[in-house]
């Protein structure tokens, strides 16, 4: 009797959570969107009124759809909701159109599509097992978590007064992640897959999901030291990984390599005459690489070490989305970055692989593999920080170590975000400090808290 009351009690908080992260996404309606509301609004035009042989290749307005098929999916079964709203928002040739049924559709349409993320933020909730219980529903670990992923600062911000669905895309992650700490890795896989598919952005946490799946479920068992039992190896399940891959790859891709589009749906996936760097910058070591070069620049002028008519007006700081050559420092590559990239993500997929440490050793690397992504990838986005701030949550909650280090992180990555919002200084800083005030006065009680709880396998 005494556990049920309990799970009811569990249940209210949840839901009361849930409800009040969904009122305060619905006064955020009529706040600033960015131009990614226009983007994602012609996607609705274009999978509503063109051919799939045409999405791809459609170019009328320069917001043109670079995102994997099954998001162009997902738009499309939205244009069959949007008509009701209003038809003219699914017109291709309407530029920047704008009304009050498009904002309502499209803003509630982010908010419904927040179900996937609620569901799954409950999923994570019952991979923690506190070692011991708290009277205080504010030191319970699952509460902690809840707050920390349902009223993430980062998901209002981008999703919510930007404009997108991260929130959709991030409770695929998190379910796929917690089918891992349940044990359920041909789910996890699938979940995964279907996520990439979705939003590319994703493969900087591959690797952490293809060596985790390698090792802990192609591989049996280990020895007594914890290094691989290369006679463990299950042929069976690494076809059946590969399998689940395959079809959703094949489901996905399948209809653009009947009409020989593939190559046309990947130079749109992988823009890489955008540019190093996004228009916003994301605080990551090529923001300094070009930072560097900057002031490399200004001190050779003054010093009549570099011929002012030699330097292009145009810059990497110029806060435009293209390709650029640096000034004094060599021009960075594609290829170049991708190095970096696997260069600082190999010692996390190393100590995976040699020491998996099960579960959680997986959520360390993918972190690490998300932070690396972050801080030497081409063209990332601000936003990207968002795949290392929400699996961090689940850490934080096990030890005062991994807390310190996501209040860290949380701190410096919402703060990267702020340049999504258009609107005075002022207002800003005020959001921020209001934020940091309530940040501030839990961590007492979540440093008192952090000590005692593990992140489990249920049953472990």
């Amino acid at each position: 009797m005494a556990a049920s009351a309990l799970g009811t009690r569990s249940g209210h908080w949840f839901s009361a959570l849930a409800l009040g992260v969904t009122l305060l996404k619905c006064l955020l309606i009529p706040t600033y969107h960015s131009t990614d509301f226009e983007v994602h609004r012609n996607w609705l035009a274009i999978t509503h009124s063109l051919p799939i042989s045409q999405w791809y290749y459609e170019a009328t307005s320069e917001w043109t759809l670079d995102y994997p098929p099954f998001f162009a999916w997902f738009e499309y079964a939205l244009s069959h909701i949007a008509k009701f709203f209003d038809q003219e928002m699914l017109n291709v040739h309407n530029l920047n159109y704008r009304s009050s049924g498009t904002l309502l559709f499209q803003r509630f349409s982010v908010i419904l599509a927040d179900a996937l993320f609620v569901y799954a933020v409950h999923e994570c909730c019952k991979c923690i097992d506190g070692k011991k219980t708290s009277k205080e529903l504010t030191e319970k670990p699952k509460f902690i978590l809840s707050v920390l992923l349902l009223w993430n600062f980062g998901l209002l911000i981008v999703d919510h007064i930007h404009f997108q669905y991260n929130g959709f895309l991030s409770g695929l992650m998190l379910l796929s992640i917690a089918r891992i700490f349940q044990k359920r890795h041909m789910e996890a896989a699938f979940l995964f897959a279907v996520l990439l598919h979705f939003k590319h952005i994703y493969l900087y946490i591959a690797p952490a999901y293809g060596i985790y799946l390698l090792r802990s479920y192609c591989f049996i068992a280990s020895k007594p030291d914890g290094s691989v039992r290369w006679g463990s190896f299950s042929f069976v399940r690494l076809l059946s990984l590969g399998l689940i891959v395959f079809l959703v790859s094949a489901l996905s891709l399948g209809p653009f390599l009947a009409l020989n589009q593939l190559p046309q749906v990947f130079s749109r996936l992988f823009p890489f005459k955008r540019g190093l760097c996004h228009a916003y910058w994301a605080p990551n070591f090529w923001a300094l690489y070009n930072a560097v070069d900057k002031a490399l620049c200004v001190i050779g002028l003054e010093l009549k070490l570099l011929d002012p008519n030699q330097i292009p007006r145009a810059s990497m700081t110029s806060g435009l989305v293209q390709q650029f050559q640096h000034t004094v420092l060599p021009s960075v590559s594609p290829l170049a970055t991708l190095i970096c990239t696997l260069i600082a993500i190999l010692p996390s997929v190393f100590c995976l692989w040699c020491k998996p440490q099960g579960p959680r050793g997986f959520l360390q690397c993918l972190v690490l593999c998300a932070l690396s992504s972050f801080m030497f990838g081409w063209h990332v986005h601000e936003k990207a920080v968002l795949l290392a701030i929400l699996p961090m949550s689940l850490l934080s909650v096990e030890k005062a170590g991994d807390a310190t280090t996501f209040l860290i992180l949380t701190t410096t990555g919402h703060y990267s975000l702020f340049p999504l919002l258009f609107t005075a200084p002022g207002k800003k800083n005020l959001f921020l400090t209001g934020w940091k005030l309530s940040t501030s006065s839990a961590w007492g009680r979540w440093k008192s808290t952090v000590n005692w709880s593990s992140l489990s396998p249920p049953g472990s």
